[in-house]
């Protein structure tokens, strides 16, 4: 479970305070994946790196009682020094995992080729996700953190093999995916939340969601 306790969060523009959360509660339960609509600007990528730890809240308390994921597309774990081989067998140790088994998997799955063994430094932005998406899938979580979806990738054979594998999470794990686009949420929660303002505005369905959503956004 991930538990968000009278959270607040906020930063200074320069010109204004920006309000991300206003003394937010609610819970992450483990077998309940939850989509969550915000506007582009409002705080979605601050949020899920404060259900993974990464960010701190001013106020209120954020309590996590189950293994939660790095969010996707996050690079701050990996090293761009090295190659993707290697950071692979590191962060495995880091979580107690074989490095044999998360090696194959990540160069199985995010099919570099040769480039699996060059420095990930030199890997385009599209590669680098496909690598960081192999890895969360390579590891064992109970909550996997999602902003904005799959990666973007012009790879028809990772998106196939990526789409199949995280559809199978979905029946054994639970997903937090953030977007402002509805559609991504559809293939991942029926459970909803919508961020705006600095409060999370929970429903049970999507649908019920997305109708908040579209009239604060459309008017």
């Amino acid at each position: 479970m991930i538990e968000f306790d009278m959270v607040s969060k906020s930063f200074w523009t320069g010109e204004r305070r920006k309000v991300i959360l206003d003394h937010v509660s609610f819970q992450v339960t483990v077998g309940e994946s939850i989509g969550i609509l915000a506007p582009n600007g409002t705080g979605k990528t601050t949020l899920i790196r404060m259900m993974a730890g990464l960010e701190k809240p001013d106020e209120g308390e954020i309590r996590r009682t189950s293994r939660v994921s790095f969010p996707l597309g996050f690079m701050g774990g990996v090293v761009s020094k090295i190659s993707a081989r290697e950071n692979a067998r590191f962060i495995a140790r880091m979580y107690g995992l074989d490095p044999e088994y998360v090696e194959a998997f990540c160069r199985w799955l995010c099919g570099l080729g040769e480039y699996f063994d060059q420095p990930i430094g030199t890997y385009s932005s599209g590669m680098k996700a496909r690598f960081t998406f192999s890895l969360m899938l390579a590891l064992d979580f109970d909550i996997y953190l999602i902003d904005e979806g799959m990666p973007s990738s012009t790879d028809a054979e990772f998106n196939r093999k990526a789409g199949e594998i995280l559809a199978e999470r979905l029946r054994t794990t639970t997903i937090v995916i953030v977007s402002h686009q509805p559609a991504i949420l559809e293939k991942f929660a029926r459970k909803a939340a919508v961020l705006m303002d600095g409060k999370l505005h929970q429903f049970d369905t999507l649908e019920e969601a997305k109708r908040l959503y579209d009239y604060e956004t459309q008017g």
